[in-house]
């Protein structure tokens, strides 16, 4: 299986500093053509192509356009949320320090179609390279008169600025960002009201992965129908995944949606280091579902992905073999998540600290039977109640696994004696 590389054409091929480089791969082509095209086509073109969120929920793309087109309320903001915090992802990065250009011309189509005339790219701090990249590509893209006051001569207003996170998971959450973006701690806020109606600043604002600005400016240039015809029906075009653990090639691949996890891991990753057995694999990183080896089968496909009950659209594909231990991994993922909780909400805050006394009794063989189901009882409350995507999701490897893995949890279980 080879590659199809749309978002990772110019990878390694251009200077991602030099705004020259990417002209001269046609860069700016579709940001000249979409300002002379009406602003409502290019929102009708986003929504032909089926453009579902890369950030990891795969929410369709056209409908935050619409939204925020709509509102009337001035200034309007685009943030870029490029706070990849997820243990196991990785692509964000690698398109912000291998093609920064393109996400800043796909926010700039964005901005011009729904009205917007100030964004935000909200990098996390960890990322240092990426956000000294981006600094420099936004100001040349400013003296290039690509970004600023009367974009290429049009009456087209749009600047941006960098901003950074301070290690913090959970500002990866769209309000907590929004929250952060305003200087206040990093903690999400009650919805509705949603981004585009109230973001930030209490104005309407879009927010959307890189990837997913990265992915605009190809559907300017092939249209939207042609775009829907590459992937499957519900998830269209091509995902970056970022493919790591007992792997031979680890590292950034992009693929059509449809290809099959095992022909990644195995025709791309080069299989397991010294060909062990592949025990389970994590979709989506730290936050999403544990799976065993005999569903390696399945196809890359956000329909398909949402019988976990998480959205796993974030691309990370972590290979565990036959050496790892379950229990050891949902320790390291709550203690994990636990250290992120904002605090706010009580599902979140007190939940991660009762899954660890439960999961600490699997791993020392003290657990019962009531401990397990207070475990899943727990994880599940816990998915359906707390305030934002960090509660939600991060119990979904323990409800996987209690699904995948039930045998390897009563294996663990300490039968009291009979009375």
């Amino acid at each position: 299986m080879k590659e199809m590389k749309v978002i990772s054409k110019r990878f390694d091929k251009v200077n991602p500093l030099s705004i020259q480089d990417y002209i001269n791969t046609n860069g700016y082509t579709f940001l000249k053509k979409a300002i002379k095209m009406e602003r409502i086509s290019i929102i009708e073109e986003v929504e032909a192509s089926y453009l579902r969120g890369r950030g990891g929920a795969g929410f369709p793309t056209h409908i935050k356009m619409m939204g925020l087109a709509k509102e009337t309320s001035m200034p309007k903001y685009i943030i870029c949320n490029a706070d990849e915090g997820e243990p196991g992802n990785f692509k964000d990065r690698a398109i912000l320090e291998k093609d920064p250009y393109a996400v800043i011309e796909g926010m700039t189509i964005v901005a011009y179609a729904t009205g917007a005339t100030k964004g935000y790219v909200y990098i996390r701090g960890e990322y240092l390279e990426a956000l000294k990249i981006m600094k420099h590509c936004i100001q040349e893209a400013t003296e290039n008169n690509l970004l600023g006051n009367n974009i290429l001569g049009e009456k087209f207003n749009f600047t941006l600025e960098v901003r950074s996170g301070a290690g913090s998971y959970v500002c990866g959450e769209e309000f907590a960002l929004i929250e952060s973006i305003e200087g206040k701690p990093g903690r999400t806020r009650i919805k509705p009201p949603f981004p585009t109606q109230k973001g930030v600043f209490n104005q309407p604002t879009m927010i959307s992965n890189v990837e997913t600005f990265a992915n605009i400016p190809f559907i300017i240039e092939i249209g939207g129908k042609e775009y829907h015809k590459i992937g499957t029906p519900s998830s269209t075009g091509t995902k970056l995944l970022s493919l790591s653990g007992n792997i031979k090639n680890p590292g950034v691949y992009e693929v059509p949606f449809g290809v099959t996890i095992r022909a990644v891991i195995e025709e791309l990753g080069g299989g397991t280091l010294n060909n062990r057995k592949i025990k389970m694999i994590q979709l989506g990183g730290s936050c999403g579902p544990i799976i065993p080896e005999y569903m390696l089968d399945m196809i890359i496909d956000y329909e398909r992905f949402e019988e976990f009950e998480s959205k796993t659209g974030s691309g990370a594909i972590i290979v565990m073999d036959d050496r790892s231990d379950i229990f050891d991994i949902l320790m390291n993922t709550v203690l994990f998540f636990e250290h992120e909780s904002c605090g706010k909400c009580v599902p979140c805050r007190e939940g991660h600290v009762q899954l660890l006394k439960i999961i600490d009794k699997f791993v020392k063989r003290t657990a019962s039977s009531k401990d397990l189901d207070s475990l899943e009882s727990l994880a599940r409350v816990m998915h359906q109640t707390s305030l934002c995507g960090l509660g939600q999701s991060s119990p979904t490897s323990i409800i996987s696994t209690i699904r995948f893995f039930r045998d390897e949890y009563l294996d663990r279980i300490d039968h009291p004696a009979s009375n």
